[in-house]
């Protein structure tokens, strides 16, 4: 759709200063938003918490503390939820806001008659929706405070692996809302993606309660991955396995970011 921008260094320096001026459009844009975001990440997960960590737990004989490890359903539901929202945060952020810039706003094209490139549209808008998940995750973390979930200081860690959480869906979506012509498909991919991940991913029950082959197709998601992860954090049990969690989330985001780029790259530049 874009006229091919000129040459540009491609050094480090270079690539970091075109990014920022992306991060930046994106940052002044949701200056005048922010207000309603804040409180709908803080009230999202005061509800959850409310509802189901405490009014759900109740009903369960000795609030299931067997099946989840020795923990209250509070506590195991509580970082299920972080990781999961980021997911579905950075799930949006990645369709329609892509897609407007592309197709209908045609941000990118005059973005791109500019020295700033492709790549620095795809690191610009990762950054960008990785800062949007670190707000969302440090608004996370205060209510599971006041909900006396985090049992250490080793908590903090939950805040960068609910971020890497958000960006490995981020970076498969952008590469999908490259290719769409309109929204038709945004609506499957939270039916039928999105959504299941959700509920079947490890984030209201353990994934070992589920039966053998659809069990093995959890464990093979990335929000599997970042809720153990955000789970061992906050709980202060991060398990044996973390380096093979965080391994898998930082291959699956690269490689799905450089399908990003090259989808991007030829849907702009011609």
């Amino acid at each position: 759709m874009a006229v091919a921008a000129g040459s540009q260094p491609l050094g480090l320096g270079a690539t970091l200063g075109g990014a920022g001026r992306v991060l930046q459009r994106n940052l002044l844009v949701y200056r005048r938003t922010w207000r309603g975001s804040l409180f709908g990440s803080f009230l999202t997960p005061m509800l959850y918490l409310s509802a189901m960590g405490i009014g759900l737990s109740r009903l369960m004989a000795n609030g299931g503390t067997t099946v989840l490890g020795g923990v209250s359903y509070l506590d195991f539901l509580g970082p299920g939820i972080m990781a999961s929202s980021c997911m579905q945060t950075a799930s949006f952020e990645s369709t329609y806001p892509i897609l407007g810039k592309i197709m209908w706003r045609k941000n990118y094209e005059a973005i791109l008659a500019t020295p700033i490139e492709v790549h620095h549209l795809l690191i610009g808008e990762l950054a960008w929706i990785g800062v949007r998940m670190a707000s969302m995750a440090t608004v996370f973390m205060v209510v599971l405070t006041l909900f006396g979930i985090p049992r250490s200081p080793l908590a903090l860690l939950a805040i960068p692996a609910a971020v890497l959480t958000g960006l490995a869906f981020a970076a498969p979506i952008i590469a999908f809302s490259a290719t769409r012509i309109n929204d038709s498909g945004f609506a499957a991919l939270f039916r039928f993606v999105i959504n299941p991940l959700f509920l079947f991913s490890g984030t209201f029950f353990p994934v070992s309660r589920l039966p053998g082959a659809v069990g093995w197709v959890a464990a093979a998601t990335p929000l599997y991955h970042g809720v153990a992860l955000v789970r061992g954090a906050v709980l202060d049990s991060m398990p044996a396995s973390w380096p093979l969690h965080l391994a898998y989330l930082l291959v699956f985001f690269g490689t799905t970011a450089y399908l990003a780029y090259r989808l991007l790259r030829r849907r702009l530049v011609k």
